[in-house]
């Protein structure tokens, strides 16, 4: 048994399609962590003085479960137990006050603790209180406060983990929950080697066998099963190939992004200013050189030393006056991935200092995103936005005019020129 999981853990993190290369190593998954922790941080503000109100519809809760739901397949429908459901009274959080500042309890707990110990103690506080409709879906937001010891939870991922250890572990129940959590630490810990201390990877890995993506090894030893187990592994390799249609969009997806990126640091360079690239993008190549080739290779201690400069390092394109005592324009590119984590790491920058972002703050997208950018920015939660003047930059209109700006252009007035104020 040992054997073959181990196999088939290497056949999973070489499969083009599966969670391991589409999710795990996505790059916007790490640049989302911070944004979703602040999220959820502002969540526990809100509930703590009285604001966060009784409706899931355009509240705080909706953004950052909504941001969570979009990364991807693994997370797809993590909203779904957050959805107000009024004939059925769940989840009661929202017209039960005493549990919803028992939730934002949870929530300060878990953002403020570091050990195991003090996240089983908040876990056991809530599950007492038996709150109608707020089970282990919690899990995906503590998951992203505390990657390496709680693993995400879905209806996938639990039949993925029951299939492997032929355990019958069920939906709905934190004991439930924790007794998975504990058998996956230690399916980690077996094959630590080809997994991550990041419990998101062992959770795509058996999200990928709950979806049906691939086959549990028999349970039970056996040449025979063995034998029929690894035939059917290999017709799952073979289909896998077919599906290269839609890993090529999501490649594009990439491309596109870097695509625009560079088309950003030329233009910056080509104004006169520097150019910060994104710390997880510096080594993206694009016409046969790296994003960072021709840029800092580092911050300027100016900016090196705000609060939010982990956050502000994630940024897509920085452009940063000649003398690096600021910065004069950011840009947050969203191809198709929710803008939230971009506004947030933009607002680390807006708020750590004054002197920061004075030529403006940039979300470029494609044409056809204005409306979505539009809408998303009147959530309750980018109230603060407002006060920016963020603006929008189409690709189409970028690209029809960055040749222009970058030959007769001087300082910010041709970006601001083919950019619209949000």
């Amino acid at each position: 048994m040992t054997d073959l999981l181990r196999v088939l853990i290497e056949r999973w993190r070489d499969d083009q399609g599966s969670t391991y290369r589409t999710w795990f190593l996505w790059d916007e998954r790490l640049k989302n962590f911070r944004s979703i922790r602040r999220g959820i941080a502002q969540v526990v503000e809100e509930i703590e003085a009285g604001r966060f109100g009784n409706v899931y519809k355009g509240s705080s809760l909706e953004t950052i479960v909504g941001s969570i739901a979009e990364q991807r397949q693994i997370f797809k429908g993590a909203d779904h137990a957050f959805l107000w459901k009024p004939k059925l009274r769940i989840p009661d959080i929202y017209e039960d006050f005493e549990n919803q500042r028992a939730f934002g309890r949870l929530r300060h707990h878990c953002s403020c603790c570091s050990t195991e110990q003090e996240l089983m103690d908040g876990i056991e506080t809530i599950d007492r209180l038996a709150i109608k409709g707020l089970g282990p879906a919690v899990a995906n937001l503590l998951y992203f406060l505390h990657p390496t010891l709680m693993p995400p939870f879905n209806t996938a991922i639990v039949n993925g983990f029951n299939a492997v250890t032929g355990s019958k572990v069920k939906l709905g129940r934190w004991d439930q929950y924790l007794a998975m959590r504990a058998g996956i630490s230690r399916l980690n810990q077996t094959y630590r080697d080809l997994l991550s201390n990041d419990l998101g990877a062992i959770a795509g890995f058996l999200f990928d066998i709950g979806t049906g993506r691939l086959s549990a090894p028999p349970v039970t030893d056996g040449d025979a099963a063995r034998d029929a187990w690894l035939a059917e592994l290999s017709k799952a390799r073979e289909a896998a190939k077919m599906l290269e249609g839609a890993i090529a969009a999501a490649r594009e997806g990439d491309r596109t992004h870097t695509e625009i990126q560079a088309w950003l640091k030329d233009l910056g360079l080509a104004l006169g200013y520097k150019v910060w690239i994104a710390a997880n993008d510096r080594g993206r190549a694009y016409h046969g050189e790296t994003l960072a080739t021709r840029c800092l290779d580092c911050l300027p201690a100016a900016i090196e030393y705000l609060p939010g400069v982990d956050s502000i390092r994630l940024i897509d394109i920085l452009w940063i006056e000649p003398d690096g005592t600021r910065v004069i324009a950011a840009f947050e590119v969203e191809h198709t991935t929710s803008i939230y984590s971009g506004i947030v790491r933009m607002l680390d920058l807006a708020f750590s200092s004054d002197l920061h972002a004075a030529g403006g703050l940039f979300l470029v997208a494609p044409d056809s995103r204005e409306h979505e950018v539009r809408a998303q920015l009147r959530r309750p939660a980018f109230s603060r936005v407002a006060d920016l003047q963020v603006r929008f930059l189409s690709y189409g209109e970028l690209e029809k005019h960055k040749d222009a700006i970058a030959r007769f252009g001087t300082g910010m007035k041709g970006i601001q020129a083919i950019s619209r104020v949000l």
